[in-house]
């Protein structure tokens, strides 16, 4: 197996949890060329990754399919021995069925999953006797006959540069809270996060983090949290400089979203919030020291969907509404 390549082309903490394969791969086949490809603003996320060779950038948004033929010219022209299709869309699925290469692994979803060599289950919850799998169990299942059954955790490689640009923020201890979501129904509610602060002791930092995006989310969050050591954080950091800050908090708390998934790379303490969505989708954290926060009340309405939605479809929203967090 001396050329691989991994398509995950989803969004960033799909990303995250691909590089499982590629800790696990390279443990068994440590002179490949693992090569990634992802769309266009994810590739920080593997800058400098010590087992990744080439990192191939698909710009969905600019003349995608110009650029997705592009990509196709360059990876036929690799001519992989093995092809790891992540993504269940038509267009990895004709990336990999027509790359050339020798093997192509993927899933049953995918509307071209015919011309792999091998396809296999997606299967998110729980289907007869089949235990809840986690995402990164789902896709080592693609490569366990070459390697093993069991699933490597996803793992970031912030650089010595990342650590140090974070490190005055490490003066005294600290947390993290990751507020936004894409989807309203996956994001604990403001009024929610500000009762959290209100348990955090003073002695405590609190860095309020996530893209350029959530910072008017977190400027809110600051303003009526009236605490004496928050900051705003929220687009001034990347996202390994972001997951450095992480690793040495004495907390991190998450929606089920990307940030989770961060925490769960660099084996940092996470507490991480399901409220629409439920842990057993296969989306829940792994570090050793991690927390599950989610209504106790086994709604009839929850989970309502595997993504969320823009508003409760109830309009209750209670599946956020009755979490109560506090720091200890």
């Amino acid at each position: 197996m001396k050329k691989i390549l991994i398509i995950q082309t989803a969004f960033i903490g799909d990303v995250v949890l691909a590089t499982g394969l590629v800790e696990k791969l390279n443990s068994f086949y440590p002179y490949s060329q693992i090569d990634f490809l992802l769309r266009k603003g994810n590739e920080t996320l593997l800058a400098g990754h010590p087992f990744i060779r080439t990192i191939l950038v698909w710009d969905k948004k600019q003349k995608k399919y110009a650029n997705l033929w592009f990509i196709f010219r360059q990876i036929k022209k690799e001519k992989y021995d093995l092809v790891i299709n992540l993504q269940r869309f038509a267009a990895s699925g004709i990336l990999a069925s027509f790359s050339g290469a020798k093997l192509r692994y993927g899933f049953e979803k995918n509307p071209f999953s015919f011309l792999f060599t091998k396809s296999f289950p997606h299967i998110i919850g729980k289907r007869g006797d089949l235990a809840y799998l986690h995402e990164t169990e789902r896709n080592q299942a693609l490569i366990a006959e070459f390697t093993d059954a069991h699933a490597s955790k996803p793992k970031l490689y912030p650089s010595d540069p990342d650590f140090e640009a974070v490190s005055v923020y490490q003066n005294k201890p600290y947390v993290t809270i990751s507020p936004a979501s894409v989807w309203f129904t996956k994001q604990y509610p403001k009024y929610k996060w500000i009762e959290l602060i209100k348990t955090i002791p003073d002695g405590y930092m609190i860095y309020l983090t996530g893209g350029k995006g959530d910072s008017e989310l977190c400027s809110k969050i600051k303003k009526n949290g009236r605490h004496a050591g928050i900051e705003v954080l929220a687009g001034k950091l990347s996202f390994l400089q972001t997951a450095a800050l992480m690793k040495n908090a004495r907390m991190n708390f998450t929606n089920d979203s990307a940030p989770l998934h961060f925490a769960s790379a660099m084996d940092a303490p996470v507490t991480a919030i399901f409220c629409s969505t439920i842990p057993e989708f296969g989306f829940g954290p792994l570090s050793i020291d991690s927390r599950i926060a989610q209504e106790t009340d086994n709604l009839e309405c929850r989970p309502c969907g595997l993504h969320g939605y823009k508003a409760c479809p109830k309009g209750h929203f209670k599946c956020a509404y009755d979490i109560n967090l506090k720091f200890d």
